[in-house]
């Protein structure tokens, strides 16, 4: 009886946490949407490069974009369901498999950034603490096959938004820090930061700035997220 008390006690205490994490989830993301971002890496010197990617959203994993510009990228397509990513190339014939650590932008940003499912597709929440007014969310990938071993994710308490995210590899390196920056009104209820920026001890001097416009919700058709209609994304504007 002491027994199934403890295991219903600690069920109840992850559910917690748990339930959290699908909120922040949603509040970043309608179920279903389309929006256009704007990717800038930094170098050391100041010098930058920019690109402008269209992108649509389905479900907690599975997302497709296509590059706008520079001209250099223009109809590159990329597409994640799951685990699984792929790039098309204009010209090239079939689309090639990629990895979540590599990136199609070659910034700081790396490909499960860019990409990015809901968390909670990808990282269950172990432990939860409160610090004044943010809840830290202390997250563990479900498989090894998941960019960050572990995320330190920082919520505002009100909001249910993160605030700043640690990426960890499975050694405790810390990898890179996510900050989320300028809550903005989108319309239809979703109200989220527009600006993620990125920093890595493994890169000094190098920074990633990614900016949310045009965010809405949509209903899209499942064939918009397979490997035939990656050509084809961007005719979903």
């Amino acid at each position: 009886m002491i027994k199934s008390l403890s295991i219903i006690l600690t069920c109840l205490c992850l559910a917690v946490p748990a339930s959290i994490l699908q909120k922040v989830d949603r509040n970043l993301n309608p179920e279903a949407f389309e929006m256009y971002r704007k990717l800038i890496n930094v170098e050391p010197d100041g010098s930058k490069k920019e690109f402008i990617m269209y992108s649509v959203k389905k479900g907690r994993d599975r997302i497709a974009s296509v590059f706008l510009s520079p001209a250099s990228e223009k109809g590159r397509a990329t597409l994640r369901v799951g685990e699984n990513m792929w790039l098309y190339i204009p010209n090239v014939g079939k689309p090639i498999r990629i990895t979540s650590l590599q990136s199609v932008t070659g910034g700081i940003f790396n490909n499960a950034d860019i990409m990015r499912l809901d968390y909670s597709a990808e990282y269950n929440c172990e432990k939860m603490e409160r610090r004044e007014d943010l809840r830290v969310l202390h997250l563990k990938a479900k498989t090894r096959s998941v960019a960050y071993d572990s995320l330190k994710m920082w919520v505002d308490d009100q909001k249910l938004l993160p605030a700043k995210i640690e990426c960890f590899a499975s050694s405790g390196m810390l990898i890179k820090t996510l900050y989320f920056k300028k809550i903005q009104d989108f319309g239809g209820g979703l109200v989220r930061p527009a600006v993620i920026e990125t920093d890595s001890p493994l890169h000094k001097g190098y920074k990633s700035i990614m900016i949310f416009a045009k965010m809405k919700q949509r209903d899209l058709p499942d064939e918009a997220f397979t490997l035939n209609f990656l050509s084809r994304v961007e005719s979903l504007r």
